[in-house]
């Protein structure tokens, strides 16, 4: 499963739009079927689908991110192994083409699961990992974006409707889950935040159990929605604690996971899910949320 973010959609106003987004996520997952199809893992499959919705400048992560309030790209990614609760996370970079990459080192090449901003960079130079130049970051649409925030004084979710109602706009995120035929779980996110925010502000995206968790004995969990809520409610790991505790396949565990985070802090976003059977689900508050699937090795379905 991947997803590409949630929200109104607005901004998808004809069919050239809509192909375009569709397309890409079709592309996806028939490369991470094919990844596991030649024996690699689910852990390879979420990595690789990831670092491609990051190369793919009409989402909100790698080279679509967007800009902060100094007109920067400030990055966050995060990435889990359900074999063993390994995880990996970076927050706070810049100049990086795939953030998830880095995540993954930090998984298996440092002591650590998180690492930010300087320190994140400097691992990134230890590990050999060469720095994209500033345009790479840079499109028309995102320094429009910020233009506008910058002039209304907000502070703005994705490339939607800059219109008061949150409703109304997209809240930007990547991920990817998957089980492979060994029944192992992974799970991977990324994103660019949110345009015009403070300098240093990190999301749910690299945060363990919020943005993102996989364990082999319960689900994949990767979140798309408004940061802040995600991490308050911890909502990747509260769905799999449905499923552990109460014996809940993906889709029960993700409408209950839906509705604990509509109760307690009307959270807005959605999620995907994987159970260790190889049952999908998602799940969203907002009107929309651009996600795809291949469930049992099966046809690609993708939808808004």
């Amino acid at each position: 499963m991947v997803h590409g973010g949630a929200g109104a959609l607005d901004n998808v106003k004809d069919d050239k739009t809509a192909v375009r987004y569709l397309e890409a996520l079709r592309r996806i997952l028939e490369h991470g079927r094919e990844i596991m199809k030649l024996g690699g893992s689910a852990l390879q499959s979420v990595e690789a689908c990831a670092a491609l919705l990051e190369d793919d400048p009409v989402f909100n992560a790698g080279c679509g991110s967007v800009l902060n309030e100094n007109g920067k790209v400030e990055m966050d990614a995060a990435i889990m192994d359900g074999r063993d609760l390994s995880a990996g996370a970076v927050a706070a970079v810049s100049n990086i083409a795939n953030p998830v990459q880095l995540a993954r080192l930090v998984m298996t090449k440092s002591e650590h699961v998180m690492l930010i901003s300087d320190g994140a960079m400097q691992f990134a130079k230890h590990c050999g990992i060469g720095l994209a130049p500033e345009n790479y970051f840079y499109t028309q649409d995102r320094i429009a974006q910020l233009e506008d925030a910058r002039r209304k004084h907000k502070i703005m979710l994705d490339h939607d409707s800059t219109e008061e109602d949150s409703e109304d706009q997209k809240y930007g995120t990547i991920g990817a889950v998957a089980r492979d035929p060994q029944g192992n779980l992974a799970a991977a996110t990324s994103t660019g935040g949110i345009v015009n925010k403070r300098l240093g502000r990190v999301g749910d995206s690299p945060i363990i159990g919020a943005g993102v968790y996989a364990d082999n004995e319960t689900c994949a969990v990767s979140a798309t929605g408004y940061g802040e809520e995600f991490m308050r409610t911890v909502i990747s790991k509260t769905i799999c604690d449905f499923a552990y505790m109460k014996s809940m396949d993906a889709e029960q565990a993700t409408k209950a996971g839906i509705e604990y985070l509509k109760n307690k802090v009307n959270g807005r976003g959605g999620v995907i899910v994987i159970d260790n059977e190889g049952n999908c689900a998602s799940g969203f508050t907002t009107k929309k949320m651009i996600h795809g699937w291949i469930e049992h090795g099966g046809k690609v379905n993708v939808r808004f």
